[in-house]
């Protein structure tokens, strides 16, 4: 089975990577074997200014991701007309001109994703945040490929797969909403054509899929977790802690993003606390190890770099500048460590993780309170609306208030050094592999 992989992010590394990074691992284990090749996005997300449009040279992926640089449109102001198509698409109002710059670049990037599909005799493409309207010109031009690709019956198809849908992801830009909040006339949704597949990973999600304008009925099929070995450290893991001065220190995630909605300013805050009760116990000095890059919003990052400055611990608090796909060195000798790698560290060194969206309605899941419980690490977390729907009142955790997190910090302090093991098998409940394995099953055979 020959899958490529569209991913609307733009970014190098991403949550949504290593996610999908998490199926392969469940393909491999019931022999099913995915090359895959991919288009990151880099060419239609000129908002992600440090990968547009060809993504970063040097960049290292796993060896079954074989990543396109390609840039389908190369008009002078492409990063201008999508985002003027964006913020028109949002608001519901598309002039002449811009959709006369969407269609020109629906054409190319239908062209782009058909000549490659066919050149690599693709079989499923899976699609990752397409629905959203970052480039409707792109969304189209893929659903124009699937038609010519798989229009004649042939098996395979597009799977899109989504973790963020319109009425979920209410970001705010400048005081507009970066998405519209519902499908328009403008927004291509899945369906339009008898390929495609639908998978979004919460039951709100589906619910809201459900009343979106086509008759493709969307399946759930919820995030699969890493797989984190129970043995110990590998010479890997201490070379990295050499190599960043860390050694013997507890280590503290906070696995995402830094991106305003994400919370990392809060997330120093929390760890601001749990330094100063650490320091109280005599225990040693805990390190913050955030996965995302202050490049990727300069905006927010100076936000962030203020509580840094703030909490009094700059030389404890390291950005990984993107956690990697799969572990290797980089060009310098440095060792980049995945998650499933960071997440052995904190466990070792009976560190924990923290978990703080800033607001209350973007993540769709958030899965920083999972990734502790299949490492036994003590979790703190802000309230976040679809926290009960995946993890319940039952997950034991350390519980944030966004306008005073220190408490929450000097508490979770106190609760490291024991671990947290109550949260596992419940984590393991609520996300379950069975389910994609089949539908991987599924496809393989013709039958999805």
């Amino acid at each position: 089975m020959r899958w490529a992989l569209v991913s609307g992010d733009g970014l190098p590394v991403s949550g949504l990577l290593t996610i999908f990074r998490n199926v392969v691992d469940r393909a491999a284990r019931v022999g099913l074997e995915l090359p895959v090749t991919a288009d990151l996005g880099y060419s239609w997300r000129p908002d992600k200014g440090r990968f547009f449009p060809r993504g970063l040279p040097g960049a290292e992926y796993p060896g079954w991701l074989r990543v396109s640089d390609a840039v389908p449109v190369a008009e002078p102001d492409w990063a201008e007309q999508v985002v003027a198509a964006r913020k028109a698409v949002a608001a519901g109002a598309v002039d002449a001109d811009v959709a006369a710059a969407v269609e020109r670049a629906a054409q190319a990037y239908a062209d782009y994703f058909f000549e490659w599909f066919t050149r690599e005799d693709v079989d499923w493409v899976v699609a990752i945040n397409l629905t959203l309207s970052d480039s409707v010109a792109v969304t189209t031009g893929l659903h124009r490929a699937a038609d010519r690709r798989w229009g004649d019956g042939r098996a395979g198809g597009v799977l899109h797969w989504d973790h963020d849908l319109f009425g979920s992801c209410g970001i705010v830009e400048d005081g507009e909403r970066y998405y519209p909040a519902e499908p328009n006339a403008h927004t291509p949704v899945p369906g339009s054509s008898p390929s495609d597949r639908w998978a979004v990973v919460s039951e709100a999600l589906l619910k809201e899929a459900r009343g979106y304008p086509t008759e493709l009925e969307p399946v759930l099929l919820t995030n699969v977790l890493p797989l984190v070995p129970e043995d110990g450290l590998a010479q890997r893991h201490h070379e990295f802690l050499r190599q960043r001065d860390i050694a013997g220190r507890p280590v503290v995630l906070v696995p995402v993003r830094v991106f305003a909605v994400k919370g990392v300013d809060i997330a120093v805050e929390v760890f601001a606390g749990l330094r100063d009760e650490h320091a109280r116990a005599g225990h040693p000095e805990p390190v913050l190890l955030v996965f995302g890059s202050l490049d990727e919003d300069p905006g927010y990052a100076e936000v962030v770099r203020a509580a840094v400055a703030r909490s009094g611990a700059a030389g404890s608090v390291h950005f990984l500048d993107g956690v990697p796909i799969t572990s290797h060195r980089d060009h310098t000798g440095a060792w980049r460590l995945d998650e499933v790698d960071l997440l052995r560290l904190a466990r070792a060194s009976r560190g924990a993780v923290l978990f703080t969206p800033g607001v209350t309605d973007v993540e769709t899941v958030g899965l920083g309170p999972a990734l502790a419980a299949l490492a036994d690490l003590p979790c703190a977390v802000t309230p976040y609306d679809a926290f009960d729907d995946h993890f319940g009142p039952g997950y034991a955790r350390v519980d944030v208030d966004p306008a005073d997190p220190r408490p929450a910090g000097a508490e979770l302090s106190r609760r490291m050094p024991g671990g947290e093991t109550a949260n596992r098998a419940l984590v393991a409940s609520r996300f379950p592999d069975g389910p994609w394995v089949d539908h991987l099953t599924a496809m393989a055979e013709g039958r999805a």
